[in-house]
């Protein structure tokens, strides 16, 4: 035998190249027959063989990285990313973003290969490095890449030839089994795993072994990720993340492969099945692979493409599994998507790969410049009886492979391997084998003396210590996504996105980059994924990213997420058109006797009246071009109208005048808070004081301090139910707080809330008032309103039947306050029909918010209140009279105010003003 190394370049070769030619050349000829002491000389093991020869690669490659950053900076990578169907909020669009822009490549986004006007340029020919092909895309990358033309920079995540070996040619019947008219029990797989057209597998119910059967009895279906990196010669690796469907849990749940074996079964008996799954596996790619077009393994092929592929195996009893099902792409359908579990599983293993797959750019160019370092020459080649040579293409891929063996990763060498089967041929294969087992066997060794022992990286201790030492999220997952701007970035906090009308709810889950954080949503406690009510206008959610360690958790880092909400599309009228109306919306048949949505709207001549009460029936009414198109309708112009009669607007100097020398008590929710406030702007021309208070509030000053206010929150649902003041107490302290008060109309006592007044409540009020001599005041009862209809996490939400039964109390309601002799407006008719128009806040239930402004100057219609006005709060234990005054405003050329807005909180305020100052009372 012979050994002669075959170079010939234009100049002389390098030293280390030299070496790794000569040692390459000793290497393959190792374990055959004895070798000539006068050629070449004999190795004292195979083993250290392999080390000099991994240790030659590795310092070539650091030859060659010196090399190149002696020379000037290299051009920027481009990559393409063809999007086909997905939208660019898509989070895997985001995450291709992200990481190749980290990764320092220029990213250029198409939907389809056809389209792209980069691909089809003629710098697109061959000044892209990476193309990534989503699964909307990937047949129009087959059609439109010509693989076989690929230069050796270039990758894409498409192995044609796998894909066509595991393709469907009827029934599910894989490709590569007529190749070899393969038999059923030819390889440990269902033939009829391929194609789209194969049923979704579940575990069947007589798997079950038999319970005389010696353990360990495993029955469960698992999907494991497999990343093969060339077919020819097959390199492959599999993930750490699996998805399991057991009887137990027939929905399936990510749960790391060794771990769910080790659950289920003992150390020896795990370590066995996770060999068989390997196996199993190679078995199955050897075949697909050996199925390939002969002519495509001559032909200059794509060097570091790779697929992904879902393997679906079926264990029924025993260690050894079966692949019932194939799928070229990853395949997450499996997972539930209720909690994102699809996406973040996919995210994270597509992730994974681009960070294994995609080195340093010093790493790839040190690559390309041993191949251009030697122009139309053969790397090695040994004459003789084994007649073994590395062609460039050959060279190149054993230098990536050794690149990948070298990386951490959640991927594990699947094969080759050093248990795989000896009937390889030798060269190029037996090359990456005894790579792959020095890499595996590396633990305590290292090529450079100035170098530390090598270890494989395990967590951090931080992690293992359950610290939050990375306090940033990886992703929000939202649901619809979310456009956010900025696009998601783990360093940017701060985010604002829009949703239409139609959209009131987002569910949202953020995932850290750290499991050892902790994500609660808006407050310490608050949950780590949540349905979020989108109130028209502006919302914000806030994300805390907590370390958990400490006996009290730590907020380490905050994200803030800004929704806007459009308004109702409206389409302003200038011209013709007809008056429609509507009582319900279609979506939330509160009445199912009675029409919903848009109808023809006849104004009737009985409206020159006035309404005698506030609960007299009506609908909206809203100028459209059609009634049959709500899009059509100028809802800028939508507005409230009673049947037979209307509510009059009270003027404002009409207003202060009735409202001169009266008290106003209000108690109940925020609803009711907010009428108090539209009706303290009115009365003023502006609001100047505020507070969202769940307490007592007394306003002495209003209208020149002709006019007192004051309000007492109910029911306060955040305390113990032991401890909540009843309604008879927190309505006997509000009036022992706003004394002196005189027994007629002077007094006002306005009651209600959401949904938590009913009769009895009534009842309570009656008795209260007799027994302080207080049986003339008038009181008005705010009935109840929508809320509460939106699936929202944390808080009750109410199905039709219960809304329905909700609008049925209403009635009860208004007949009890009717029997008393009570005024009461009717807000449940009034939000029925608009129930999607809700403003901010879990409940869905409130249809006001108060902005603040700066006001530049002082208005002359109306009085401030600056220096005299003072907000007295009343500590939350009922029993307990002192106040907490607050500090007194001092005027100045901006003051601070405030306006409440919300037009469906505007109507029924309106008509509590015109029940309060009738044309008749005045």
């Amino acid at each position: 035998m012979r050994c002669v190394p075959l170079l010939r370049r234009r100049s002389g070769p390098p030293l280390l190249l030299l070496a790794l030619l000569l040692v390459l050349c000793v290497y393959l000829m190792v374990g055959d027959e004895p070798v000539r002491s006068d050629v070449c000389y004999k190795v004292p093991s195979l083993q250290m063989l392999t080390r000099r020869f991994v240790c030659t690669l590795e310092a070539l490659q650091r030859h060659a990285q010196l090399q190149l950053s002696s020379q000037r900076t290299p051009h920027r990578r481009r990559a393409v990313v063809l999007t086909g169907r997905h939208p660019t909020s898509d989070t895997e669009v985001q995450l291709y973003q992200r990481v190749l822009q980290q990764m320092d490549y220029e990213v250029h986004l198409s939907r389809y290969a056809e389209t792209s006007s980069f691909l089809r340029s003629t710098q697109g020919i061959g000044g892209w490095s990476l193309l990534l092909c989503l699964s909307t895309s990937e047949q129009s990358c087959l059609r439109r890449i010509s693989f076989s033309h690929l230069q050796h920079h270039q990758t894409v995540n498409l192995l044609p030839g796998l894909i066509e070996a595991f393709s469907n040619v009827g029934g599910g019947l894989c490709h590569f089994y007529t190749h070899f008219q393969l038999t059923e029990s030819s390889l440990p797989m269902n033939p009829h795993a391929c194609g789209s057209t194969n049923q979704k597998v579940e575990i069947p119910l007589d798997s079950f072994p038999d319970s005389q059967a010696p353990p360990p009895a495993l029955v469960a279906m698992v999907n494991v990720y497999v990343l093969v990196t060339s077919v020819t010669p097959l390199t492959s690796f599999l993930h750490d993340i699996s998805v399991v469907m057991t009887i137990q849990h027939p929905r399936g749940r990510p749960v790391k492969l060794r771990d769910f074996l080790l659950q289920h079964l003992d150390p020896a008996a795990s370590h066995q099945a996770l060999r068989q799954v390997k196996q199993v596996i190679s078995k199955v790619l050897q075949a697909a692979a050996a199925s390939t077009n002969k002519k495509q393994r001559t032909i200059s092929r794509c060097l570091l493409c790779f697929q992904l592929l879902t393997f679906t195996l079926f264990f029924s009893g025993s260690v050894t599994p079966v692949v019932v099902q194939v799928d070229t792409q990853l395949n997450v359908s499996a997972l539930s998507n209720d909690a994102f579990d699809q996406q973040i599983t996919k995210d994270l293993i597509l992730e994974d790969t681009l960070d294994f797959l995609l080195p340093p750019l010093s790493h790839l160019s040190s690559h390309t410049h041993l191949s251009s370092e030697r122009e139309g020459s053969q790397y090695g080649g040994c004459t003789g009886t084994l007649g073994v040579c590395l062609s460039e293409d050959e060279f190149l891929l054993l230098l990536h492979f050794q690149l990948l063996m070298k990386t951490s990763s959640a991927f594990q060498p699947l094969y080759p391997s050093v248990s795989s089967s000896s009937s390889l041929p030798r060269g190029l294969s037996d090359l990456l084998t005894q790579i792959e087992g020095f890499y595996k066997l590396k633990t305590n060794r290292s090529c450079r003396t100035d170098e530390p022992p090598s270890q494989q990286p395990a967590l951090s201790s931080s992690q293992d210590e359950g610290l939050c030492v990375d306090p940033h999220l990886r992703q929000i997952y939202t649901d619809p996504p979310l456009i956010l701007n900025p696009p998601f970035h783990p360093l940017v906090k701060e985010y604002h996105a829009e949703v239409t009308f139609d959209t009131m709810t987002v569910r949202i889950r953020p995932e850290p980059v750290s499991l050892a954080c902790r994500i609660h949503l808006d407050e310490h406690r608050g949950p780590r994924m949540a349905n979020y009510p989108v109130g028209l206008g502006n919302s914000k959610i806030s994300i805390l990213v907590m370390d958990g360690s400490h006996p009290e958790p730590v907020i380490m880092s905050i994200y803030t997420v800004h929704v806007y909400r459009e308004s109702r599309p409206s389409l302003p009228m200038f011209g013709y058109h007809v008056m429609c109306s509507f009582v319900q919306d279609c979506g939330l048949l509160v009445q199912p006797d009675r029409s919903c949505g848009l109808q023809p709207h006849s104004k009737s001549q009985s409206q020159r009246n006035a309404c005698s009460s506030g609960h007299v029936s009506g609908r909206w009414v809203v100028p459209c071009l059609s009634c049959s198109d709500n899009r059509t309708c100028d809802w800028r112009e939508v507005s409230w109208q009673a049947d037979g009669c209307y509510h009059p607007i009270v003027d404002h100097p009409l207003l202060q005048d009735c409202m001169k020398d009266r008290k106003l008590l209000f108690i109940g929710d925020s609803t009711n808070r907010g009428m108090m406030y539209f009706l303290m702007e009115r009365v003023n021309s502006t609001l100047e004081d505020w507070d969202k208070a769940h307490d007592t509030l007394v306003y002495r000053n209003l209208n020149r301090g002709r006019t007192l206010v004051s309000y007492s929150y109910y029911p306060q649902f955040w305390l113990e139910k032991k401890q909540r003041p009843t309604f008879r107490e927190a309505l006997q302290q509000l009036l022992n707080r706003s004394q002196p008060l005189v027994n007629s109309n002077q007094t006002v006592l306005v009651v209600g809330g959401v949904q938590w007044l009913n009769t009895n409540h009534l009842r309570t009020v009656s008795e209260v008032l007799d027994n302080k001599s207080l049986s003339n005041i008038l009181v008005v009862v705010k009935s109840l309103g929508m809320g509460f209809h939106l699936p929202v996490d944390g808080i009750r939400s109410l199905s039709l039947t219960e809304i329905r039964d909700l609008y049925r109390e209403n009635d009860d309601i208004i007949t009890t306050a009717k029997h008393h002799g009570y005024e009461v407006i009717d807000t449940f008719s009034i939000t029925m029909g608009r129930y999607k128009e809700f403003l901010q806040g879990r409940c869905a239930c409130h249809f006001h918010e108060v902005e603040k402004f700066w006001s530049t100057k002082l208005s002359s219609d109306r009085t401030s209140t600056a220096n005299t006005t003072r907000t007295e709060r009343t500590v939350h234990t009922l029993g307990s009279q002192s106040t907490l005054p607050d500090t007194e405003q001092e005027a100045g050329s901006q003051p601070t105010t405030y306006r409440v807005r919300g037009p469906v909180n505007q109507v029924y305020s309106e008509i509590l003003l015109s029940r309060l100052c009738p044309i008749t009372r005045n």
